[in-house]
């Protein structure tokens, strides 16, 4: 009998731990469980990439000139009535047992441009020269007027031009209050004729003040301007010497 009641015991056990709820498994670690949290890394597209794509202009690359060279030109505008250009030429008074004289006939009508490079003296440039010859003015009204309405034609053709082709003989260096002799070569129109001449000049620059002489001497009959000739009264020569003293401030 207690044998049986043993046997009960031992099955009555058994039912219940067959009955009993199963013990949740264990997991096993994952990578996800077991590795801590993926920390978020900034992609490339994120880095900042401004300074390599598109760099920023220095000051040294917008200052300076290509080769880091840097070039002055200064504007010098020919100041009128300070400048004149004068022409003088040879006359004989038939009327006065053939006397000989020089005629001079001035004017201040003048204007223009000189583009002075400080710091490469050869680069400099003329601009046009304009001058009103219908002012030339000389002791003798009547030889003015016998110029201008005879010869110049003035009234018709009022304004020469010197229009400068190159220039020779400039200095390569710039030092102040220094005068300095160059030529230069340029296509001269009077009336309606044009023909090539040379001046020789010599010219300096003290402060904000350049001066200077240009002289050269032409023929008149190459411009059909003369030689003048007042029956009775006077003949000029053919050749005439221009001169032009100019004055020119920025």
């Amino acid at each position: 009998m207690r044998k049986q009641v043993s046997l009960w015991f031992v099955l009555l056990i058994l039912i219940l731990a067959a009955c009993a709820p199963n013990p949740a498994p264990q997991q096993n670690p994952t990578a996800e469980s077991t590795l801590p949290p993926a920390v978020p890394t900034e992609s490339p597209a994120s880095e900042p990439t401004a300074v390599t794509a598109d760099p920023l202009p220095t000051e040294t690359s917008e200052a300076e000139p290509a080769g880091g060279e840097q070039v002055e030109t200064r504007v010098f505008k020919i100041v009128p009535g300070e400048s004149r250009v004068t022409y003088e030429v040879g006359e004989t008074f038939i009327n006065q047992n053939n006397r000989f004289a020089i005629a001079v006939g001035v004017t201040t009508e003048v204007r223009g441009e000189v583009y002075a490079n400080l710091i490469n003296p050869p680069e400099s440039r003329i601009g046009v020269i304009e001058v009103d010859i219908s002012q030339f003015r000389s002791d003798s009204s009547r030889r003015d007027g016998v110029i201008r309405n005879q010869w110049l034609e003035s009234a018709r053709y009022p304004v020469a031009r010197f229009e400068p082709l190159r220039i020779e003989g400039l200095p390569e260096a710039y030092s102040e209050a220094t005068p300095y002799a160059f030529r230069v070569i340029g296509n001269l129109t009077v009336k309606d004729v044009t023909r090539e001449v040379a001046f020789d000049i010599t010219a300096q620059l003290s402060g904000e003040t350049l001066t200077g002489k240009a002289t050269t001497t032409i023929l008149m009959s190459d411009f059909g301007v003369g030689p003048i000739s007042i029956l009775g009264v006077l003949n000029t020569e053919d050749e005439v010497k221009l001169t032009f003293d100019f004055v020119a401030r920025p």
